[in-house]
């Protein structure tokens, strides 16, 4: 699986995403209608659309990120993560943009449900700060195979489209540890507006793109990294 494929070609990310606004009531007007609007069946047991807006992050109409991890491979055994993290999204942006523009336009992306998530939450951010989208996450007009998109979700479905798996079990199954022993994903929004820690949010996000690098490995029957050839960038 995989063979083909050269690991240090490969820039592998993840981001974290929180609601806009600390709470519903805070929303403009019009927003709180359209909130109403856009959830109405996702909504259960007469849940509120106060009450589910915890979830806004989900929606990048909604929501806004507040940090992206990258890792890079400089070989099998060596491993670089850094992090752009702000209270500022455009701010994050703009810096993760300069980062892609520095590099081969066929450098691959990877992101386990990235072509679902990250990838077009990250396109849709970018033209809501008025950003032009890098060319290795922009995909219109391109062929299939002009498009150097990875997805260790999507790998693990051998076509099987109604299958969604979380990095969190292949993780389980595949020996490699954890990224959600402090927090997972559901808790970002609550630890980002009540803690206002975004230093606790980068850790958890660094976690998920060590744990996607070492998922690839496993998928190309390598042994996975540990923790000492893996280097933290500030």
């Amino acid at each position: 699986m995989l063979e083909q494929i050269d690991l240090q070609n490969i820039l592998i990310l993840d981001i974290e995403t929180v609601p806009q606004f600390a709470s519903f009531e805070e929303l403009p007007k019009n927003m709180q209608k359209l909130w109403d609007s856009k959830t109405f069946y996702q909504r259960k047991n007469q849940e509120t659309p106060s009450e589910f807006y915890e979830r806004a992050g989900i929606w990048a109409e909604f929501g806004k990120i507040v940090c992206i991890s990258v890792g890079i491979f400089k070989n099998n055994q060596s491993f670089r993560v850094k992090s752009y993290f702000s209270h500022d999204e455009k701010e994050l942006l703009v810096e993760f943009n300069q980062l892609l523009n520095n590099q081969p336009p066929q450098l691959m992306l990877c992101a386990h449900n990235g072509k679902e998530f990250d990838f077009p939450y990250l396109c849709r951010r970018m033209l809501i700060n008025g950003l032009a989208i890098p060319n290795q996450l922009n995909i219109i007009g391109k062929k299939p195979w002009e498009i150097h998109h990875l997805d260790t979700m999507e790998l693990w479905k051998f076509g099987d489209y109604k299958n969604y798996t979380s990095l969190n079990l292949l993780a389980a199954i595949f020996g490699i540890p954890t990224p959600k022993d402090d927090i997972d994903g559901s808790m970002v929004g609550g630890v980002y507006w009540l803690e206002n820690d975004l230093e606790r949010i980068k850790t958890y996000c660094q976690k998920d793109v060590i744990t996607t690098a070492r998922l690839l490995q496993k998928f190309k029957g390598l042994t996975p990294l540990n923790d000492t050839q893996i280097t933290l960038v500030d």
